[in-house]
């Protein structure tokens, strides 16, 4: 891989019982050497991302927050330009911005949002993506027709921090999104697939080593010579730190319809003792580009060991 990034590390909560509790959660994910805090766009019982991200941003002085990423769907994009543009601004510069076309059915259900099939949701996001950019990189007018979104004259303020804007992250498994985040993202998360709209065993086969080396290709095909200006993402689901990660692996396999050894390679997870975990992160990199790796709430303080020896290497 040409990527030689150094590694940096996130992590993805999304509940909070107290605002004291949100704002010593963020402090301490600061305090552990992660980089970024990110939330999810769901709805259920989970903070909502917008004043949850600015308040993380409030309680720390260097951590990054950001998005993981905001449901296009849910959000008109003149509205998130606007909100992006403010925290940028009040956090003094350390916006992350994901977004993406949505693909949880059980949040349209619930709030009644048309669920529309998943080109159209991401044509509708690809239009908001323009209308986004236009916003937080140009101080003049910015205007937009297109089928989704019809735009005259909107005005980008406040003005962001970051120059030209914070830099947007863009996840998918699917080649049309990888395609869509190769060509516009900064920072491009390599996933599941997720076309069905839930969390099922099937997806275990489309995030092997090899469904994940054929999704690069995906981006870098359409990125072409700005290949090398995106950073790679991996969002981790578990996080182990185990003297057995075969016995570990085993049970994994089985629940996702896997081989032990397939299992093992599967970039979205981590397994095995601290040094075991350092490895596999240095390989990933090595083989696919990984350097941001972003955890969930199953590896928060596991990881911290493994964030000390190679944040920043």
């Amino acid at each position: 891989m040409a990527h030689d990034r150094r590694f940096r590390f996130g992590i993805q909560l999304a509940r909070s019982p107290s605002g004291a509790d949100w704002a010593a959660t963020a402090q301490r994910a600061e305090e552990l050497g992660y980089s970024t805090l990110l939330l999810p766009d769901h709805f259920g019982d989970q903070l909502a991302p917008i004043p949850a991200v600015m308040a993380a941003a409030d309680a720390t002085t260097d951590l990054r927050v950001g998005t993981l990423v905001l449901d296009n769907d849910y959000r008109h994009p003149v509205v998130v330009a606007k909100e992006a543009a403010t925290i940028d601004l009040l956090s003094g510069g350390r916006l992350e911005l994901g977004v993406g076309a949505g693909w949880m059915t059980s949040d349209y259900e619930q709030s009644g949002i048309p669920h529309d099939r998943p080109g159209v949701r991401i044509d509708r996001m690809v239009e908001g993506l323009q209308i986004l950019k236009g916003l937080l990189e140009d101080e003049k007018p910015v205007s937009f027709t297109g089928e989704h979104y019809q735009i005259t004259d909107a005005v980008g303020t406040p003005r962001p921090a970051q120059r030209p804007r914070p830099p947007i992250l863009i996840g998918g498994g699917g080649q049309r999104i990888l395609s869509v985040a190769g060509r516009e993202a900064d920072i491009v998360g390599i996933t599941a697939s997720l076309t069905q709209g839930y969390i099922d065993p099937s997806l275990g086969k489309n995030v092997t080593a090899d469904a994940t080396a054929e999704k690069i290709q995906w981006v870098k095909d359409a990125a072409g010579d700005r290949f090398d200006d995106i950073e790679l993402n991996v969002q981790v689901i578990l996080t182990m730190v185990t003297d057995d990660r075969e016995a570990t692996a085993k049970g994994l396999a089985e629940n996702f319809q896997l081989s032990t050894e397939e299992a093992l390679e599967v970039p979205q997870v981590l397994l095995g003792t601290v040094d075991e975990i350092c490895d596999q992160l240095v390989a990933r990199r090595d083989q696919f580009g990984f350097s941001y790796v972003i955890v969930n709430d199953s590896g928060f303080e596991a990881l911290a060991p493994v964030i000390d020896r190679l944040a920043g290497t």
